[in-house]
């Protein structure tokens, strides 16, 4: 990763666990991702730092995701990372 792009916030970003299905990264169950996911239609549902159930919220133009213990991501922060 280069200077001028910041890393992907906690919840969301390369971590211990799937954020699709909250499995360990370390377990062969964590390299499945749901189609859905995979094609973009599905935001995260678990942190990746922590692997706890996150609070989602879907929107029309969006959605949002909040870890009790790494807070709030947004998908419209993620639009940078595109």
């Amino acid at each position: 990763m280069d200077a001028e792009t910041p890393a992907l916030p906690t919840p969301v970003g390369a971590g211990a666990f799937n954020v699709y299905t909250g499995v360990a990264a370390d377990n062969v169950a964590a390299k499945v991702i749901p189609t859905a996911a995979q094609l973009g239609l599905e935001p995260p549902r678990f942190c990746a730092a922590c692997g706890r159930r996150m609070i989602v919220q879907v929107r029309p133009d969006g959605w949002w995701a909040k870890c009790s213990r790494h807070g709030v991501v947004d998908s419209h922060d993620l639009e940078t990372q595109r």
